[in-house]
């Protein structure tokens, strides 16, 4: 009797743990069909806003600050079939090539290992730097999903430079009728005390007077007064970086020799269309400054 009462109880715990499994499955295959439906239903939403803002094109940008987070938030349409987007996207040395028309970065190379891949990224002064002078962050790459309809990639690193750390770069993307593509960006970090002072400073000196892209009132000569402070901070960085990504989709049709060359006129005629918050420097500087990275690019430090 104890025999038969143990090989049933045998016999329906491998039951259950089956039908567990079986569950587990169907939620990570609906997960992505979820998030689809729920980007298309923002894309809905700001319909709006998509077709009439500052930009002159269709994208929306919103920004956060928590005392300790910063978060920059892009939703825009771009004139790339998914299937394009997805090719693009979904590949971790495609990322260096994006990362690196940011004026900031100063090399970028993909490293995979057993335990994943992951994006050595170094980021300095938006001048001509060595290596060893700047930040290094190593950036978790992971394809959190992959449909024909649906993209969501996130970069991550634990740690940051000068008290920053839980920095985050998600892309969403979902497919949208007429060879188009909707999609959502997300650059975040975190903040502790130190963090904190050494912002201030910056935004006391050198980056004094510069501004994001939120709108906040009309000052006395009746100019636009935008957002400054930590929240522009974020949101210029926001902009740099999906204007990056946008020119390197752009760039994809050309030749593959002449691609990257595509890719820094895009990306600096693409900021100097925003030249009060977004103009650093003068096309030949910034050409050169890049030139010079790429071609570090190809080593691996």
């Amino acid at each position: 009797m104890y025999k038969r009462f143990r090989s049933v109880k045998l016999a329906s715990l491998k039951y259950s743990l089956l039908i567990c499994i079986a569950l587990l499955a169907c939620a990570a295959q609906a997960a992505p069909e979820l998030s689809a439906v729920t980007l298309r239903a923002k894309y809905t939403s700001l319909q709006e806003q998509l077709k009439q803002n500052q930009f002159n094109r269709p994208l929306v940008l919103d920004s956060t600050e928590t005392p300790d987070r910063s978060n920059g938030e892009i939703y825009a349409i771009v004139d790339y079939s998914f299937a394009n987007v997805n090719t693009g996207l979904n590949d971790p040395d495609h990322w260096c090539d994006i990362l690196l028309l940011h004026i900031n970065t100063k090399y970028c190379h993909a490293l995979v290992s057993p335990s994943g891949t992951v994006l050595r990224l170094n980021i300095g002064k938006k001048t001509p730097e060595d290596l060893a002078h700047v930040a290094r962050f190593d950036f978790n790459y992971s394809v959190v999903a992959t449909t024909p309809e649906y993209l969501e990639i996130v970069l991550s690193a634990k740690d940051g430079p000068l008290g920053t750390s839980d920095y985050r770069i998600l892309l969403e993307a979902v497919a949208l009728p007429g060879a188009k593509t909707f999609l959502h960006l997300t650059y975040s970090y975190t903040m502790n005390f130190s963090a904190h002072l050494a912002i201030q400073a910056y935004l006391g000196t050198i980056g004094s007077g510069k501004v994001g892209f939120t709108v906040i009132g009309k000052q006395a000569d009746g100019q636009t007064e935008y957002i400054g402070g930590v929240r522009g901070l974020v949101e210029r960085n926001t902009m740099r970086y999906y204007l990056a990504i946008d020119s390197f989709l752009g760039a994809a049709s050309a030749p593959p020799e002449a691609q990257f060359e595509k890719r820094l006129k895009s990306w600096f005629m693409a900021v100097e269309r925003y030249p009060r918050q977004l103009h650093e420097m003068d096309q030949r500087e910034y050409v050169e400054m890049k030139r010079a990275e790429n071609l570090r690019q190809q080593k691996v430090y």
